[in-house]
């Protein structure tokens, strides 16, 4: 379920997602197209992205718009970004949620695996805020949101490049909190835990992996991208006026 509280700051504000077309990002865009903001989102599934605007429309009366875009392109997420601010005036929210958790053994990662891995996992984080610094500075005002992962903080042996890209969230978070803080602009990371999302149940989800997880939990149950949602509003909104540079983990209390 979405949330239920309603940030009223958020009403009619332009929204930037990137990786907003499925997933989290799906969750993540309805929640703020359900806020009333206007929302641009960045994603290559073009038939999901399509299928989501169109529900959300008929749903809302309030269609976000979905720029198909591949984040590896520095040149071409700086148009997505102008092209959002086009539509829907200066924005004031980026979220950067855009990732893929693929699983590789030390042995097997080659220099280019790793470039690769970097180039959705930490890069376009930068980018996209460099692209959006310019008219948060205008506005005296602004909130982004960077997505990082517990992965990296619990030892898990699968994935050493992604993890270092995740850690990586965190020190350009604080690091931009530090650069962009004087012209009042927060800058946050979300860490969520183990998200039941379709992309996870087609690869990585067995019954006996989700119990042993879920066990670990404080609260004992499967987290859904909905679960997401509510701590990003808050990040975004003014709800969080005085909170920067720090990093917000949901992970149903393993951590």
């Amino acid at each position: 379920m979405m949330p239920s509280v309603r940030h009223m700051d958020l009403e009619h504000a332009s929204v930037l997602i990137t990786g907003g077309g499925t997933g989290i990002g799906a969750a993540l865009t309805e929640g703020f197209v359900r806020q009333g903001a206007k929302v641009a989102f960045i994603d290559i599934a073009a038939e999901a992205s399509a299928a989501l605007c169109d529900r959300l429309e008929a749903e809302t009366d309030n269609r976000p718009l979905h720029l198909a875009t591949d984040l590896t392109d520095i040149e071409a997420l700086r148009f997505a970004v102008s092209a959002a601010a086009a539509a829907h005036g200066p924005i004031s929210v980026l979220v950067n949620n855009a990732a893929r958790d693929d699983r590789h053994g030390v042995g097997a990662v080659e220099a280019e695996d790793w470039d690769d891995n970097h180039a959705v996992n930490l890069r376009p984080h930068f980018f996209t805020a460099q692209a959006v610094a310019g008219q948060m500075k205008e506005a005296g005002k602004g909130s982004i949101v960077n997505f990082t992962s517990t992965g990296f903080m619990m030892n898990g042996g699968e994935y050493p490049v992604y993890a270092a890209a995740k850690a990586g969230v965190i020190g350009l978070t604080k690091s931009l909190a530090g650069a962009l803080g004087p012209f009042g602009i927060r800058v946050n990371a979300l860490a969520p835990g183990w998200v039941m999302t379709e992309r996870q149940r087609a690869l990585w989800v067995t019954p006996e992996r989700v119990e042993a997880h879920v066990a670990r939990q404080a609260l004992r149950r499967e987290m859904k991208p909905e679960d997401i949602v509510g701590p990003c509003l808050f990040l975004a909104s003014d709800a969080s006026a005085m909170l920067t540079a720090q990093t917000i983990i949901v992970d149903g209390g393993i951590l």
